[in-house]
């Protein structure tokens, strides 16, 4: 399985979700710059966080224009996983390849700290290997994870079990303590927390670590039932 790390001006979490990759995986894992047009050679793109283009006009909202991101829409529709975290959970609702948006956090501050999150639905691609309603300690670090969307695609959202996290203590007001979600197909998830900062002890947790192993776990299992025909 290979994996791309999408990486914009101003991105500063990419070499963390690099190293993730290795660390848990050991997969094969590129760098691949917001000017690419082609991602035909991957199978897994995470588009991480950071602050694009300095957080200009509204996060997440210039990168959307980047040409690499037509490519990430082709590959979402192809099927292939994506994973945006914190912004790159921003760029993927300003892409509208998943929706709602992100707002101030409810306190005006910058949160940076470990959070307790609550496995919603593990019936999904990237979290496969945890238990319903697990708590897993993954860190934050945002001003703009207050995750809103309207009365409808909130219904929508639950009816079609695309809340994938919520947020124990909700930290920055999200609406129904959202901390992640995907769409409905369920191959594209978006969320602020970072969990390629949750793979090693040395960190303060591993929790995050069973997400990078779902993918893989679900790109094998795919490939297994495919060649079985």
């Amino acid at each position: 399985m290979k994996f791309a790390v999408l990486v914009f001006p101003g991105s500063n979490c990419d070499i963390d979700c690099y190293k993730a990759v290795e660390e848990a995986l050991g997969e094969p894992v590129d760098y691949v710059w917001h000017t690419a047009t082609d991602l035909s050679a991957y199978d897994c793109i995470l588009v991480p966080g950071g602050f694009s283009y300095g957080d200009y006009l509204r996060c997440g909202a210039i990168s959307r224009f980047a040409p690499v991101m037509a490519e990430v829409a082709k590959a979402a529709e192809e099927g292939k996983y994506v994973l945006g975290i914190c912004n790159g959970f921003q760029i993927l609702t300003e892409a509208g390849l998943l929706p709602g948006t992100l707002r101030r956090n409810m306190s005006l501050k910058f949160r940076c700290h470990d959070t307790v999150l609550r496995v919603e639905n593990n019936a999904n691609p990237f979290t496969s290997l945890y238990a319903p309603g697990e708590e897993i300690t993954i860190p934050i670090a945002h001003g703009e994870g207050n995750y809103y969307c309207d009365e409808e695609t909130l219904v929508r959202l639950r009816q079609k079990n695309q809340i994938i996290f919520r947020y124990v203590n909700n930290p920055n007001g999200s609406v129904d303590d959202i901390a992640g979600i995907s769409n409905e197909r369920g191959n594209v998830v978006g969320m602020m927390p970072h969990p390629e900062r949750a793979v090693n002890a040395l960190l303060g947790s591993t929790d995050g670590k069973k997400m990078f192993t779902s993918i893989l776990k679900a790109w094998r299992d795919r490939h297994e039932s495919a060649s079985v025909r």
